[in-house]
């Protein structure tokens, strides 16, 4: 009867995520029905949360069913919801990537939003923490590493961990958890996009990362996080779920999550990955790359107000349909895109910036693409990191592989 009224509670409303006041409509893809979040368990994680003052970790993506988000929830099943912290991208997902975004009120609830991203170091005051008992995590990752919600969660567990505090992580599936791919960092080049010592694909979710984190002493002074992981329900690792929001401005669809890993290095280097357009991460090209017909213009718009080659025509390669996404995702990570335009603008060491590093992990990369190496060359030297993350993981996977 509990669980009935709970699911008629949920969807007896939908607005399209009230506690994102105003925001525009996020843009829907077809759902993976089968498998559900872990927000949406609801029963297992309420009894953790009664009586307790909680704070919420989450943006647009923190929905327990279509239109409904998990502050919603928690506000009408009496929970005392006491602040949300927002991480890159804002609560709202609409901030631009490394944006600062500044604390506030969410406007239908009053709940007041604390900022992650507001350039103070990602970490909450000592008074924002007093303030809850309980922090639940509820944000959608891509499975990269260079992706910040993972270093947001772990800072957080950090935090956590310091100050006594419970921690609750809502799972959600990894869109490319069917794979492991690239080099594990060199802790020399930790970063904002850079945290742990794990492959750029881990193949991991955020819950599985999570346990990962505590078990190998990754907290400072090997802290532990008094944590508890709500998984995915009907999910593997070899399950193919299609994200039911995007997860941030310049990831529009699928599709630029599937080449998300392959093309991001682009962003340490002057070439356009497509931010300033409709479909980011899926084409690359610059003013001065030469031999291709096809072109694009980047413009200032919401999610990418400055974009690199701003209102400049590039020329270079589109990808929004070939090669399919069967053959993006089989690839894993593939240089060849990089490769490609390194050859063509022959800018040497004007190509790369440090930055490249810090999303690549390692520095024989760079050496190797100078001296001219193919893209299956590099990859087989990042073949023993892949094979012993796999091992490493294994005792912390939550679902099939």
């Amino acid at each position: 009867m509990k669980r009935v009224l709970l699911l008629t509670l949920l969807l007896s409303t939908l607005p399209m995520l009230a506690a994102c006041g105003k925001a525009p409509q996020p843009r829907v893809y077809a759902p993976t029905p089968d498998i559900l979040p872990g927000a949406t368990d609801v029963d297992a994680y309420l009894p953790l949360l009664q009586g307790k003052r909680v704070s919420i970790l989450s943006n647009q993506t923190g929905l327990v069913a279509p239109g409904r988000h998990v502050l919603d929830t928690l506000l009408s099943l009496g929970v005392n919801v006491v602040s949300i912290f927002s991480p890159e991208h804002g609560f709202r997902g609409t901030a631009d990537a490394g944006e600062h975004v500044a604390s506030s009120v969410d406007e239908p609830t009053g709940v007041p939003i604390r900022s992650l991203y507001d350039g103070k170091g990602g970490v909450p005051s000592d008074e924002a923490v007093d303030e809850f008992d309980v922090l639940v995590f509820d944000l959608q990752d891509v499975g990269c590493r260079f992706y910040t919600y993972n270093v947001t969660m772990g800072k957080m567990m950090g935090v956590c961990a310091r100050h006594g505090k419970k921690m609750i992580v809502l799972d959600r599936p990894n869109p490319i958890g069917f794979y492991v791919d690239g080099p594990i960092l060199d802790m020399k080049y930790k970063s904002g996009v850079g945290y742990w010592p794990i492959p750029v694909c881990h193949g991991m979710t955020l819950g599985e990362l999570a346990q990962m984190i505590n078990g190998e002493g990754w907290l400072p002074d090997g802290a532990k996080c008094d944590l508890t992981v709500i998984p995915c329900r009907n999910y593997t690792h070899q399950s193919h779920y299609v994200l039911p929001v995007k997860p941030s401005p310049n990831l529009p669809d699928m599709r630029s999550i599937y080449l998300y890993p392959s093309l991001c290095y682009f962003e340490a280097t002057p070439v356009s990955l497509g931010r300033g357009t409709d479909k980011a991460f899926q084409m690359y090209g610059h003013p001065n790359m030469k031999g291709y017909t096809f072109s694009f213009t980047p413009r200032s718009i919401e999610g990418a107000k400055f974009p690199p080659q701003l209102d400049q025509e590039c020329f270079g390669v589109d990808l929004r349909t070939q090669p399919s996404d069967e053959a993006v995702n089989a690839a894993g990570i593939n240089l060849e895109y990089v490769i490609d335009a390194y050859r063509n603008l022959h800018l040497d060491d004007h190509f790369f910036r440090s930055f490249f590093e810090l999303l690549i992990g390692r520095d024989y990369v760079r050496k190797m693409i100078k001296e001219g190496a193919s893209a299956e060359e590099i990859k087989a030297v990042w073949a023993d990191d892949v094979a012993a993350f796999k091992e490493q993981r294994k005792p912390y996977l939550l679902y099939e592989e």
